[in-house]
């Protein structure tokens, strides 16, 4: 119960209040800094002493000086608070819109055609803003937009409902295409279609890596009228490719992965209208900040 007691009772009101009296050597000047009575000074100080157990001050002919409970709390708090003031300080300039660090968690296959034109964009026209960049699979960018870490996630949409958490809008429609290891028979077909795969093995991956891929690759096979097989799941697009070539498998994947050169594979387009990707941009809802907007303004808009 004590404990309990003493995280209610030592709040930062207190702490700053006793670091006042500190800097200014007595309870009256820090009383005029922190602009309270000296009483009410008084009694603060009073209250943490009891919060802690014993005497953080002892008054002496100039001022006050620190007993060695207060020296203690004194070292030990410092840097804490200097941590928790810069903290508040950040947020409060997210909370305007002033926040000048922007956190994006990007797909690699896909930051070359959309997000690297946007990066220059943004240098250019706010080169005071400063980019961290996070190359994450999609679920850990969702997961990153749930606990705050990240402000933009760059990711493709397989269905997941992401939108009823965030802000998402959509940056490109694409084309399919089908990884194959290169010796594989359908390999020197020019583009194949969903019944030419009838047969074939498909590479999987996990809902928390590639929320709603599996079922989006069901999707896409069940217009063929066939429902695919699925090899054991994948974490990551290299893993994923690296299954095609070790269980002559293939791999549905948008189409900004053409460029990706992987030992062992080819890709092929798929020549079924229907089967499209979505690669999306989402953000937390809320006050946008000033680079956030000025990622989005500089990030190409979706066609039609």
């Amino acid at each position: 119960m004590r404990a309990a007691h003493t995280l209610v009772t030592v709040n930062l009101d207190l702490i700053r209040s006793f670091f006042a009296v500190i800097e200014h050597g007595s309870l009256s000047r820090a009383a005029v800094r922190l602009r309270v009575s000296q009483s009410t000074l008084t009694r603060q100080m009073h209250a943490l002493e009891h919060a802690v157990g014993g005497r953080l001050l002892e008054r002496n002919a100039t001022g006050v000086a620190l007993t060695a409970g207060g020296r203690a709390l004194h070292d030990g708090m410092r840097a804490p608070l200097e941590q928790i003031e810069a903290v508040i300080e950040e947020t409060r300039r997210i909370a305007r819109g002033q926040h000048t660090t922007l956190r994006i968690g990007y797909l690699a296959s896909a930051a070359r055609a959309y997000l690297n034109p946007a990066l220059a964009a943004l240098r250019r026209r706010h080169p005071e803003v400063k980019v961290k960049l996070l190359d994450l699979s999609p679920g850990e960018q969702i997961a990153g937009l749930r606990h705050g870490t990240l402000d933009l996630a760059l990711l493709g949409n397989y269905g997941a409902l992401v939108d009823r958490e965030f802000f998402v809008r959509r940056l490109a429609t694409l084309g399919v295409l089908v990884g194959l290891p290169e010796g594989h028979a359908l390999a020197g077909h020019a583009s194949l279609s969903l019944a030419d795969l009838r047969s074939e093995l498909f590479v999987g991956a996990p809902d928390g890596d590639l929320p709603g891929y599996n079922q989006w690759v069901v999707q896409l096979c069940r217009r063929a009228r066939f429902r695919p097989r699925f090899v054991p799941s994948t974490q990551s697009l290299a893993e994923m490719l690296a299954t095609t070539v070790a269980e002559g498998a293939v791999a549905l994947l948008p189409a900004y992965v053409v460029h990706l050169e992987t030992p062992g594979v080819v890709f092929r387009p798929l020549r079924d209208t229907a089967a499209k990707a979505d690669l999306s941009v989402a953000w937390q809802r809320g006050k946008l900040s000033d680079p956030v907007r000025a990622i989005l303004e500089a990030l190409p808009p979706a066609p039609g």
